[in-house]
């Protein structure tokens, strides 16, 4: 039978680090009803969840760093939602080190959420496999193409529709197109996405979805598979710049048939206000944004994205 996976970009339901800004109510239920549509809802955990530990010296001046740290109280809104799969490869991933890292997945599991990208190993939900990459020491490294064709191969080994998930590119406004090469963000070297995208998918790879930039980014159709190049910042509370394209949203929708092959897709079109979390967008500024980028980047390699957010072929 087919199967619909709805995926979503990063994730922070408010941090107690440096100091609290965290919500009082559920931020992601405006968005629930559209991730319960799917047979699989998936997103990015942009951090741990995690009670106390020691910040990353990395991180440890708040004036010049991002550290987050959701309490694990929080992961039950994360459930209420309807995920089932979260990826755990991103760069805030480790920002309470091996605590935070530890107490995520142990709430995760006590969730019943699967994490993507805590190791090289596929998880499999509802016999789909998800891989989950990006360019921390924790992760697999989507910069290590050939390893990341390997652990795909043996992925699809398991399962006859893989989904691999990756943090990366650079980050913000200025960033929304995908350019050719290997980008960078500061001293990082954050992939070069075209080609592990299409590495993956010819490893047999069915779907890619990318988040990272904390912007919307243009879809590609390779080989009939889609790739998300970034589906952006869906709910990230407090310290997120959510002004311009960085507040601009969705929910992607994708049927895969029983060999792991593109049916059909529908974006739907979301926004955040500060503080923050996902709210419908009446102006359907996602739309508008992703077509254009997706021309513009991929031209005829680029999906059809109607006014109602259909995606085809």
């Amino acid at each position: 039978m087919p199967v619909t996976i709805a995926a979503v970009g990063d994730i922070m339901l408010g941090s107690d680090w440096p100091s609290p800004r965290l919500p009082q109510k559920n931020i992601l239920l405006p968005a629930a009803a559209l991730l319960r549509a799917a047979d699989i809802a998936f997103g990015n955990l942009e951090g741990p969840l995690c009670d106390g530990g020691t910040v990353t010296p990395a991180k440890a001046n708040a004036a010049h760093s991002f550290a987050f740290r959701t309490p694990t109280r929080y992961g039950k809104w994360l459930q209420e939602a309807g995920f089932e799969v979260l990826s755990v490869a991103n760069n805030h991933a480790g920002d309470f080190q091996a605590t935070g890292r530890t107490q995520t997945l142990q709430t995760l599991k006590r969730l019943k959420i699967a994490a993507a990208g805590a190791s090289g190993t596929a998880v499999l939900v509802k016999e789909v496999a998800f891989l989950g990459f990006a360019t921390n020491p924790i992760s697999p490294n989507l910069n290590d193409i050939a390893t990341a064709r390997r652990l795909v191969a043996a992925a699809r080994a398991q399962s006859s529709r893989v989904v691999v998930s990756f943090h990366g590119g650079a980050e913000g406004a200025a960033h929304q197109h995908v350019p050719r090469g290997t980008e960078g963000f500061f001293a990082e070297a954050r992939g070069d996405l075209r080609r592990f995208a299409h590495a993956v998918i010819e490893a047999g790879a069915s779907l890619v979805i990318g988040h990272g930039p904390h912007v919307l980014r243009g879809m590609e159709l390779y080989k009939g598979h889609l790739i998300a190049y970034s589906l952006g910042n869906f709910a990230t509370y407090g310290r997120m710049n959510l002004r311009g394209p960085c507040g601009v949203s969705a929910v992607l929708q994708v049927t895969l048939d029983e060999e792991g092959r593109f049916v059909r897709g529908q974006l739907h079109p979301l926004l955040q206000r500060s503080p923050g979390g996902p709210l419908p967008d009446p102006k359907k500024q996602a739309l508008t944004l992703v077509r254009a980028l997706s021309q513009a980047d991929f031209g005829k390699s680029a999906p059809k994205l109607g006014p109602d957010g259909q995606l085809t072929t």
